[in-house]
């Protein structure tokens, strides 16, 4: 609703506003403060109205409608806090808008095989399929009932059955099975065959889009080798899902965001062969896509026609390719072309990839904070049918970020040179010196620099800031710009080099940075001169990732383990993390200490690619001299830091070094065995000490190796992440201050999750049947 400030002033009769205008508007000035007032009342009265309705309600009155239709919510809602950032997620999970709005249709629709996928989608945000047992038992044929569907022996000559008992926990698995006689639901063995059981599988993975990104050249393995990964990594590919036809519909395997295997990407002939890929996967709007420009002839492959692709196993690189062909391997993520018939202008793909959440830098929607009054410049990446270098751009839009920096210092020299002429107008008499002073003064001082496609940007770069500039260099919407930095100088490092002077900022946000780490250099040391608040105010490096040991192999190994992604050289800038992936980080002492400088992660990952590494330290002291904050992070390394102002909810797999003890406060962590560390409360492995005898040496150790978190992977770019495993232990699954799990993966709110879901399976599990929740990823 917008504001009328002088809705009551308008109400007046005109003799009264004109009189009131011959006294300079007292009162109107007035009449403004219950105007106001009346606005804020009248706006009160709409919202009202909208919270009478589940679409439209604020999210604090979710759980209000939900108890006029009898939704039982878990016993956690009763200690939300709505003020709260992570508790008001945390109340979207525990009462989701979309389980309350479909209440009533749900109990007309309870005891249906569709209604557990449907619940699994409103109440816990999973995809899911759902099995009913007794159909996949072995069946004694009866003369007079036959049922020829049931029960059998595979056929060893079709191999894509084959290979769903074992693939995704068997939600596929279509052979028959003899009976287990434990329940679905049991605490000490789950059984899964047999007539009363039921079970859900959730697939809690997502799949996420990449567009029209270059792929990466294996020269390793050939010229004509690609991986789909622009790191040059294998990745599964993930299908797109399909929107199931019908309510009723019991979810496939093109309806789930699962990989993609070989025999789903492949389109049978009639000799049983795989000679091309299916048109259900690959195409527009479809899982995968190639580009290669001009390639087999000039004119062709924008895109890459079906009929060119060949499913196969690139496991080894070796593959005899015909010509025109390409052969695609979607479980390792790779592409081969003929070794005589190799494209010349670059090979671009589009295609789906899995991962946990929305951290790091992907094609998923964002908040972007805009610079105020900030000049926008745009640039582009080379695409198949487009080369900026080589096509008109107009105003404002440029083929490289260096480009783009070089106009923005054109900018404001332009800018001053117009103030001073126009100071110079108005009052000849104004000595030159001042009149600079001022139109110094007049210069813009913010730039946003958007990378407008998911390409990859080049070269290197220097932020030099002046005194209060800020630079946003940021991803467009719904895109993953890549950003290499270049070994291009054997003298001198080639990271992104960042300085600036007082009240300077520069926010990095969406990006994927590989190649090279970001230094962000202070004062020089001969520098004496120069005041201490003569440095970059802050970098905030915001849904980005610096890819852990700058490069990966193909087994998604780093290259340069050992090499940090952030360096603080003599800087007492701020530096702020949020919702990232990232490695180590290095700290050089400025020479004017001062207090130590702010450094705030949350809901990221810093990952020192080794427990055995550092991941937050100095190269020439003992510890960084910085104050660390850490909120909902998972921690591959040793922390060595000046102090620690406060830890919450995070995984600290190594040893934490804190020099100053008496000040901060580590909560609802974890922090590895020997560390030292400002005062903890409710920390594990502290909490499982504490219940065994002090003399107990063996008991002691077996809880330390119990309470120890486990990762299903700790190697960037595969699916699971940084993810907990399954049977890691509840201390750690459940161990956060709301009872969620400890680490990056937090704010997922998995076990609240579960817990809502098994919730719900106790109203609508018809009696006598058991329903399990069976994670298929």
């Amino acid at each position: 609703m917008t504001p009328r400030p002088d809705r009551l002033y308008d109400l007046l009769p005109v003799v009264y506003r004109m009189r009131d205008a011959e006294q300079g508007y007292p009162l109107r000035d007035l009449l403004r403060v219950p105007g106001r007032q009346a606005d804020v009342l009248e706006a009160d009265i709409a919202r009202l109205y909208d919270n009478a309705f589940i679409e439209t309600c604020d999210d604090w009155v979710v759980p209000y409608i939900g108890d006029l239709l009898g939704y039982t919510l878990l016993p956690e809602a009763a200690t939300l806090d709505e003020d709260g950032a992570c508790a008001a997620g945390l109340g979207r999970v525990l009462a989701p808008r979309a389980d309350v709005a479909n209440t009533i249709d749900a109990r007309r629709r309870k005891g249906t095989l569709s209604l557990l996928e449907d619940l699994a989608r409103d109440a816990a945000g999973w995809p899911a399929r759902a099995v009913e047992s007794y159909r996949l038992l072995g069946w004694m044929q009866h003369l007079d009932h036959r049922r020829l569907s049931r029960g059998g022996s595979a056929d060893l000559r079709d191999p894509g059955p084959l290979q769903l008992p074992g693939w995704q926990r068997g939600a596929f698995d279509p052979f028959a099975h003899s009976v287990d006689v434990r329940r679905i639901v049991g605490r000490r063995g789950r059984g899964r065959y047999n007539l009363p059981e039921v079970g859900l599988f959730a697939f809690r993975l997502k799949s996420y889009p990449v567009t029209t990104t270059p792929a990466y050249c294996a020269e390793e393995n050939g010229p004509h080798c690609y991986t789909f990964s622009v790191l040059g990594n294998d990745a599964p590919l993930y299908q797109r899902p399909i929107a199931e036809p019908a309510p009723t519909h019991i979810a496939e395997e093109r309806n789930l965001p699962v990989p993609l295997r070989r025999y789903r990407f492949a389109e049978r002939g009639a000799a049983a062969d795989y000679a091309r890929a299916s048109a259900d996967v690959y195409g527009e709007g479809r899982s995968v896509l190639v580009y290669a420009p001009d390639w087999p002839a000039k004119g062709q492959g924008l895109p890459v026609p079906l009929d060119a692709l060949i499913p196969a196993d690139l496991s080894g690189w070796r593959y005899r390719v015909p010509r025109g062909r390409i052969a695609v391997d979607p479980e390792l993520g790779r592409l081969v072309f003929p070794p005589d018939q190799r494209p010349k202008r670059g090979v671009w793909v589009s295609y789906q990839y899995g991962f946990a959440g929305d951290i790091g830098g992907g094609e998923y929607a964002r908040r972007m904070p805009e610079l105020e009054g900030a000049v926008r410049y745009v640039v582009h990446a080379a695409l198949p049918d487009r080369d900026p270098a080589k096509t008109p751009l107009p105003a404002g839009h440029f083929a490289g970020i260096a480009d783009a920096l070089d106009a923005w210092a054109e900018a404001k020299d332009a800018a001053e040179a117009q103030a001073f002429a126009a100071l110079k107008d108005a009052d000849p008499q104004l000595p030159d010196d001042e009149a600079h002073a001022q139109a110094k003064a007049r210069r813009p001082r913010a730039l946003i620099v958007e990378l407008a496609e998911s390409g990859v940007y080049e070269g290197r770069i220097d932020l030099q800031l002046e005194a209060g500039e800020a630079i946003q260099l940021r991803a467009a919407e719904r895109t993953r710009p890549v950003l290499r930095l270049l070994d291009v100088r054997a003298s001198q490092p080639d990271a992104l080099t960042i300085g600036g002077l007082r009240g300077s900022r520069v926010v990095l946000d969406g990006l994927l940075v590989v190649g090279r780490g970001i230094e962000v250099q202070g004062p020089a040391d001969d520098d004496l001169l120069c005041a201490p608040e003569d440095d970059l105010c802050e970098l905030v490096i915001r849904h980005c990732t610096l890819v852990p040991g700058w490069s990966l192999h193909c087994d998604c190994d780093p290259k340069r383990p050992g090499e940090p992604s952030v360096t603080l050289d003599r800087t007492r800038a701020a530096l702020r993390i949020e919702h990232g992936i990232l490695g180590a980080i290095a700290v050089i002492s400025p020479v004017r200490r001062g207090e130590p400088s702010p450094l705030r992660i949350c809901d990221s990952v810093l990952d020192a690619t080794g427990i055995d590494r550092v991941a937050l330290g100095s190269p020439d002291e003992a510890v960084a001299y910085v104050e660390a904050t850490f909120e909902r992070c998972t921690v591959i390394g040793e922390i060595q830091a000046h102090g620690i102002a406060l830890a919450e909810d995070s995984i600290f797999a190594s040893r934490v070094r804190v020099l100053r003890r008496q000040h901060g406060c580590v909560r609802f962590c974890y922090v590895a065995d020997g560390s030292r560390t400002p005062r903890r409360f409710h920390c594990q492995p502290d909490l499982a000490l504490a219940a065994v005898a002090p003399d107990d040496a063996a008991a002691r150790a077996g809880e330390l190796r119990r309470v120890a978190p486990q990762f299903i992977s700790v190697r960037y770019a595969t699916p699971d992440y940084m993810r907990l495993a399954d049977d890691c232990c509840a201390e750690i699954r459940t161990g956060a201050s709301d009872r969620s799990a400890m680490g990056v993966w937090h704010d997922l709110h998995e076990p609240q999750r579960e817990a809502n879901l098994a919730a719900r399976f106790e109203e609508y599990v018809p009696a006598g049947t058991d329903a399990g929740i069976i994670f298929a990823s």
